[in-house]
Formats: structure tokens, sequence, C-alpha cells
């Protein structure tokens, strides 16, 4: 009851939705770059929505499944195959014994996630399996995958025979009107105030390109150089996931999951948090809008969002007992 891991990838790690409520403490929250990725994949094989996955970038690991299980793939498609049968993401996916889960091509968005029915064999660490690669704590010894990992799996799906073949169910999630095409919305700041007459209006309708050193600590924006109407010191202050700083040189970066605790740039914006799903999976050298809007508005999109997984959850739950009475 276990996966191999064959080829580590880049940066693969096991996440969950992150370590709440330690940030008095230094310790940053971590968890999955996207959310909505990770609970599509839980909630198509009836997980809890937070249960933890492994989250990967391209080139993508290789795994071998030393039992049978029922997985979902999510986020980033990376051409997947199991045994060299191309498979789709947003599916559920009954996976046989000794089969090997591999990524040929990076078709569309930037971090893929896996997870396994019953989920992951792991300790948690304040209250969370997401890996903190600085504090070396959570997921596997709180480090990215190495060649020859082996994961434990809670649960084991039932092998009809041991020749099950792989099947990839039916029914799948829906994820088009759930990802914005470029425009990402955002709250104006505590500090968006600072900023002068033409930084601001800039603001209103921000075109940038997302950087190459940009990482799960923040996403750096490129863009004209902004510039605050007088120079400031400002007092260290609490930061979140979608935080948007000015950082000394004019530009622009984006705080995301294994953000610091406490910042003392401006702060002049925060992402709203249905659009950070969009922005994690764009590739650097996108381009990407930033476009203002009000609170009502952030909320709105969030409980469409919220409700989309509680229709997706009933979906499945009612496609999969069908199934099984078949």
């Amino acid at each position: 009851m276990s996966i191999t891991i064959i080829k580590a990838g880049i940066f693969s790690t096991v996440q969950d939705t992150g370590r709440k409520g330690f940030q008095h403490l230094g310790i940053n929250p971590s968890g999955a770059m996207d959310l909505l990725a990770m609970q599509i994949a839980n909630v198509l094989i009836q997980n809890k929505s937070d249960e933890a996955v492994i989250e990967f970038f391209y080139p993508a690991p290789v795994f071998r499944f030393n039992a049978a299980a029922f997985i979902a793939l999510s986020g980033a498609d990376f051409g997947a195959t199991i045994n060299d049968i191309p498979v789709p993401i947003n599916h559920p996916i009954f996976v046989p014994e000794n089969a090997v889960l591999s990524f040929t091509k990076k078709i569309s968005g930037h971090i893929g996630y896996l997870a396994i029915q019953g989920g992951l064999e792991l300790n948690e660490w304040m209250n969370s399996y997401s890996t903190n690669t600085r504090a070396g704590a959570g997921g596997i010894e709180g480090r990215t995958f190495l060649k020859g990992d082996e994961i434990q799996l809670k649960a084991t799906v039932i092998q009809e025979n041991k020749e099950s073949p792989l099947q990839v169910l039916p029914w799948m999630a829906d994820t088009k009107g759930l990802y914005q095409t470029q425009s990402l919305r955002y709250l104006p700041g505590n500090e968006f105030g600072l900023l002068n007459m033409v930084s601001q209006q800039f603001m209103t309708n921000a075109q940038f390109t997302l950087n190459a050193d940009s990482d799960r600590m923040g996403y750096r924006l490129k863009g004209p150089e902004l510039k605050c109407k007088k120079p400031i010191e400002l007092i260290s202050s609490g930061v979140t996931n979608g935080t948007i700083q000015l950082l000394p040189n004019g530009q622009c970066i984006v705080l995301l999951a294994d953000h610091q605790t406490t910042g003392g740039y401006p702060r002049i914006g925060h992402i709203i948090q249905s659009d950070i799903p969009t922005l994690v999976q764009q590739s650097p050298g996108s381009t990407i809008r930033l476009i203002p809007v009000n609170m009502e508005t952030a909320e709105k999109i969030n409980n469409r969002h919220l409700q989309y997984l509680q229709q997706l959850k009933n979906a499945c739950t009612l496609q999969l007992n069908a199934y099984h009475r078949h």
C-alpha cells in the first residue's frame, strides 16, 4: 500500500490547505499553491477536500503504484500517461497495481496535483501535512521528493482481480469558468494611497510580465516602475497569500504559499483568493493584467467557487454510487 518515486521531478512536495494560526510564531502557512486544483482532485475521488496531495512542477515526477489506487489529477496538464496510455486530468482514474504514472509534455498550466483516495500516510506537523522546506518539517522529512522515496497510502482499493485494467471513469470536473484568462482581480491594499497619481492610475488596469525568478514564496512581476509620492519607511506588518508588495526597485511581488510572515514593503494590493489559482498556473514570461475590485465582488466570486465545489462533490457522490451499483 504505497507509491514509489521513480523520478523526483522539480520541487515535488506534499501539500494540503496549509498551517493555519502560527504566523505570530514566524511559521509561514505553506500549503498548495493552487488550492482549487487540490480540492477538485480530492472531491473527484471522494476525499475530504483538504486531504494532503502531491504538488509538482514540470519536469514532473514519475510514480509507481505498488498497490491498486483510485486517483485524480488536476491543475496543470502535463500529458499524463499510466503504463504509456494517455490519461486526462480532472477525471477519477482507477490505477492497477504496479502501474507507472509519468508525464510527457507541458500542455497547459504550471503546477500539477495528484490526489489518491484515502490520502497519504504521513506525520502531521502543527496540524498540517504541508511541506515547509525552510523549517525542514511536514511532508516527507520537510523536503522535496528524492528518487526512491516510498510514500505509504492510508487506504487500499479492492481489486476485482489481479488483472484489473486501468479505468478512466467517464465523469469530469469542468474547470473552465473557475480560472480567468489573463485578468486577475485585486483589492487595493493599506498602502495603495501612498502611490503617486501616475502609479495609481496604472494600477486601474495594470499589465505585467511574470519573471523567471518566481517561486513558491512569491511571483515577481515586471512592469513600469511604480513610485510612491514620497520616500517612506514602514514598520514590518502582517502579510498574507496574495499580498502585492512594492519592492524598492519599483517592481511588484505577489506573495504566495511560502511567503514570510511579515514584511516591511508597501502592500499596494491583495489578489482576491479566487484568482490566486489563475495566477499560480501562469508560467514565467506570461502576461497578466490586474484589475481592482471591491470586497463585495471578491466575496461573490469566492462564494461561486465554494458553490461549484459543493455541486461537484454532490455530483461525484451520485455518479460513484450509480457506478458501484452497475
